[in-house]
């Protein structure tokens, strides 16, 4: 295929080129209302480009087919047989593939470390999750996907499920063993759906962890903005075998989804997969080789330990995404909490993720010499003045064991069920009737249908009294939880 084509990017041009009126949304039209605050700040050209796709555009239903060529363009790139653009982001394509595979009512397999969209799907599908608890590194407390015997003793317990979801990469960069997973699923004949968010990339450089429609799955989730080159909320549907159906796939993102899907989201995957094929690689190798760079001289900084390959040499993970720089940062005496805040109040870094143990960076094909230096020199001026950061109270980190809650009712029917709003102390031996998911990276420590314990509960308001945000618990400092009421 003609991959210096960009179908939506051309129909953009065009539609500018012959200056069209629109006498429908967006209101601003193209730009001629917009308060020039705005456009001082924003760029006038982010509205001259936001245009309905349906009256000005195309969009799948339509005839003159711009949307469908850009598609079959991106699923050529990327090896896949279809590929469908998003424009909610994967938060919502991942309901629609759970929605695809399993109906309510229906059994669906679900690692455990999902992220919250994944908990909220299983709310809004009415699924019936069999959870597969990911491998739990104690020593570094993070956890790794689980491996394909895990996922066959799930299937062999419940022959009846639909299919199997699988994270990979994780958060923290490590890496499923995707073609194990996906024989064992076809080996019972149900489809694996892998939520590939951080994955975007993977197709275009051999030195990366293997990309899952290579790996053997069938429906792969992207969000193509995490580690692409796209605009916030751009994720794309990746589709191949017959064990899910592209019509059954389309219906389902056709009732989630937006009526008004955004031509800036649909212009960026489609200039994203052109800059790919024709620059991938040699944009991926810079980046491979300056992650090595920061790894190394990271590495060497006293009180902080790079997560690397060691974690598959140690039978933790099938492999590791290189270009997460993930940094245990317990040695300096602070949380990642506590280091990330540091770094960007002092430095006004931002990094890309942290949690009790850890903080995250992406290195992407957008760094620079500049940027390099600009984190190497950061981390070395957080080891520096660590000392000087406020120690706060120490965070109660739960066994393995104990993050394995007891499901005792369908967190559909918790979530919708009567409720108390009960004090934290009296929710011990209750069953959650929301989520409470620490953010990042949002994973849920409870879901709903899942019944609270002392030690959950030590764990969630030791973190609130550390700074752990969780912003999708009724009550985000945990001083009272939302339970089943038992009247």
């Amino acid at each position: 295929m003609d991959h210096s084509r960009v179908p939506v990017l051309e129909a953009l041009l065009d539609f500018r080129r012959r200056g069209d009126v629109a006498y429908g949304p967006p209101g601003h039209k193209q730009g001629r209302g917009t308060d020039p605050r705005v456009a001082e700040i924003m760029g006038i050209d982010v509205f001259r480009s936001d245009v309905l796709a349906l009256n000005g555009l195309d969009d799948r239903r339509q005839s003159q087919g711009v949307l469908r060529h850009a598609q079959e363009l991106m699923a050529d790139a990327v090896h896949a047989e279809q590929a469908f653009f998003s424009t909610c982001g994967s938060s919502l394509s991942v309901k629609t593939a759970m929605l695809a595979v399993a109906g309510p009512g229906e059994k669906l397999l679900l690692s455990r470390n999902a992220h919250k969209s994944v908990v909220a799907a299983v709310v809004i599908n009415g699924v019936r999750p069999i959870w597969v608890h990911p491998k739990f590194d104690s020593e570094r407390h993070v956890a790794h996907p689980p491996e394909p015997d895990d996922v066959r003793r799930r299937l062999e317990e419940h022959p009846d499920a639909k299919g199997m979801l699988l994270i990979s990469p994780t958060d923290w960069g490590a890496c499923a063993d995707i073609r194990g997973v996906a024989r064992v699923c076809h080996e019972f004949g149900v489809p694996l759906i892998v939520d590939e968010a951080w994955g975007a990339h993977l197709p275009f450089h051999p030195r990366l962890p293997s990309w899952g429609m290579d790996a053997e799955a069938d429906l792969v989730v992207t969000s193509v903005h995490k580690m692409g080159s796209a605009i916030e909320q751009s994720s794309v549907f990746h589709l191949q075998y017959d064990r899910v159906s592209p019509d059954v796939l389309k219906q389902c993102e056709d009732l989630l989804g937006t009526t008004s899907a955004s031509s800036l989201v649909f212009a960026a995957l489609d200039g994203w997969r052109r800059q790919m094929v024709q620059h991938g690689h040699e944009l991926l190798d810079a980046a491979l080789q300056r992650a090595e760079r920061v790894r190394a001289t990271v590495g060497e900084l006293p009180g902080l330990r790079v997560m690397g390959h060691e974690i598959v040499e140690e039978g933790l993970a099938a492999d590791l995404d290189p270009l997460k720089l993930v940094v245990d940062v317990r040695g300096l005496g602070v949380s990642g909490m506590q280091a990330a805040e540091w770094l960007r109040a002092r430095c006004h870094v931002d990094v890309g993720g942290s949690d009790t143990c850890r903080i995250s960076a992406s290195i992407t094909h957008a760094d620079d010499d500049e940027t390099e230096k600009l984190l190497v020199d950061s981390l070395r001026s957080l080891v520096d003045r660590a000392d000087s950061i406020e120690r706060r109270p120490a965070v109660r980190l739960p066994r393995p064991s104990e993050l394995e809650l007891e499901q005792a009712m369908l967190p559909r029917e918790a979530f919708f069920s009567p409720v108390d709003v009960v004090p934290a102390e009296r929710a011990v031996g209750r069953i959650a009737a929301e989520m409470i998911s620490p953010y990042p990276p949002g994973v849920p420590v409870v879901a709903p249908g899942e019944v609270i314990t002392g030690e959950i509960l030590e764990y969630l308001r030791s973190g609130v009294a550390h700074g752990v945000l969780i912003p999708d618990a009724a009550d985000a400092s945990v001083g009272t939880i939302r339970v089943v009421a038992t009247r």
